[in-house]
Order: structure tokens, then sequence, then C-alpha cells
């Protein structure tokens, strides 16, 4: 693959011919552009190749991870997650430094919905998350002379949260005493939990589920400017395969563009 090359006084490799061998035979060329993408939904295709590639001729690969990914979720305190399929909320998630303040949807498996496929590419093994279940509301508990105050707690927060939620997120206990017989600590504790809810996902859905790969050749071999290989002159690498990631909205479809863009203009004028 890496072809004829010859050394350069400045330490950088001059590729005087890169060979591509395929099915169909052997490629010969002076410019090689790697534009395989990532590890993220295999059956469409996706492999290791392009890492493999940069690994050839000395690129540093940063280990890659499924991003913008649906989490997998163990159990809260017995109950399931499975239990509430189905269910969406609005809500501000935070994890690795970052908030994102959408819907969350509860799945078979765990947690989706976009603030959780943002904040899963900031997210570590064994790290947990945190949710604001009402980021809009400020005191989520009604006050006791509040016209929900002779209700029950899981009646009156079932007026702000699916009450499918509100039922599976409360202790028993809790569920069925009046909003007026809470105690003050006890209040600041609800409140506090439905600003700061801590969950540790077990793991994600993985590259099958994934959007996007976070990871993969780092940046610091590649110029900004025309996506060469800093080391090998006539290796341009774009898109996905390097350590480029973006939030949902069209981002990483426009870095796929951009990057291309500018290695086309790099190697038409070279």
């Amino acid at each position: 693959m890496p072809g004829r090359e010859g050394g350069g006084p400045d330490g950088v490799k001059k590729a005087t011919e890169f060979e591509v061998e395929t099915s169909d035979g052997i490629y010969r060329a002076p410019v090689l552009v790697v534009a395989t993408g990532g590890l993220s939904i295999p059956k469409l295709g996706a492999t290791g190749l392009g890492y493999r590639i940069a690994e050839q001729f000395g690129l540093r690969i940063i280990k890659p991870r499924p991003g913008l990914v649906p989490f997998k979720m163990g159990s809260e305190k017995g109950k399931k997650y499975s239990e509430l399929a189905g269910v969406s909320l609005e809500a501000a998630v935070t994890c690795g430094g970052a908030t994102f303040r959408e819907n969350i949807l509860f799945t078979h498996r765990g947690l989706s919905g976009p603030a959780i496929l943002q904040a899963s590419s900031y997210w570590r093994e064994g790290k947990p998350i945190t949710i604001d279940l009402m980021p809009n509301t400020r005191y989520p508990i009604p006050n006791r002379v509040d016209d929900l105050a002779a209700k029950s707690l899981s009646s009156a927060l079932a007026t702000l949260l699916p009450a499918r939620f509100v039922d599976w997120w409360l202790s028993e206990e809790l569920q069925k005493i009046p909003v007026r017989s809470l105690s003050p600590k006890q209040t600041l504790e609800l409140e506090q939990a439905l600003h700061a809810w801590i969950v540790t996902p077990v793991g994600t859905e993985g590259f099958s589920k994934a959007e996007v790969t976070v990871g993969g050749v780092d940046t610091r071999h590649i110029s900004s400017k025309t996506m060469e290989a800093r080391q090998v002159r006539g290796l341009f690498l774009i898109g996905e395969v390097l350590d480029v990631t973006g939030w949902l909205g069209g981002y990483n479809f426009q870095w796929a563009w951009s990057s291309a863009w500018a290695a086309g203009e790099a190697v038409q004028g070279a």
C-alpha cells in the first residue's frame, strides 16, 4: 500500500507513488485520499480500513468509540427502564462538562432522544450523567398552599411530567403522600433530585446504533487547510476517519463535505 517513498531532509516522507491493491487490480497514483469513514453502522459497510491505512504511515489513532448513540441502562432501585419504553420528556442532560437541553426518550434498553445522543459523545465508561427533569421550573414541588397541596405528590407532579414516569420514579411511599404533608427536608431533597437526577449507564448501544464515531486519526498529524498528512506528502484524509465529531443537526455531514472540498482544492492546485 505505501508504494515507493523517498525521505526528505526535514524528516517528512515524500511519496513518489501510492499503490493500492484491490479486487479489480492494482492502482498507482501520486496522490491518495482516504475517505473511508469511521466504524459507525457496520451493516452499511463501515470498517476500520481507514485506520489501518493511517497506521501504515505512522499516524496516531485515537481509540474510536461510538458517538451520538443511545445508552443502555441497568435498573433504578429495582425498576427496569424498559417499563417506560416510549415515554418522552424535555430535559437538560449534562455529561463531561457539556449540557444539552432537548427531549429524552426511554427505550426497552435504556435512554435515547436528542439530549441523550448529544451527551453520549462526551461520555466515558463508568461515568454518571446528570439529568434535570424540569429545566423550565425552578421550584418543581408545589407550595403547601398551592391548589395542588391536597393532592398526592404523584398527582401533583403528573401535571408537569408524564404520569408513567412519575409513578416509576417516585418511591411507593412518596407517591401517595399529600403535598402539604411533605417536610421541608423531603421537599428540598425532591427538588434537588428533580433538577439533578444522577444515573450511570452500563454502556451504549455500540457502533451498530451510533450515528458517528468519536476518535480516529489524530488531527495533529493533518493540515487543517489541506487535509494532507504532515508526515506523508500526497496522503490526504477526510471526513469521519479523522478525530472530528460534530453535534446533531448536520454538522458531521458538513465536516465530511468541507474536508473533502479542502482536499480536492489542494490536490487540484498541486
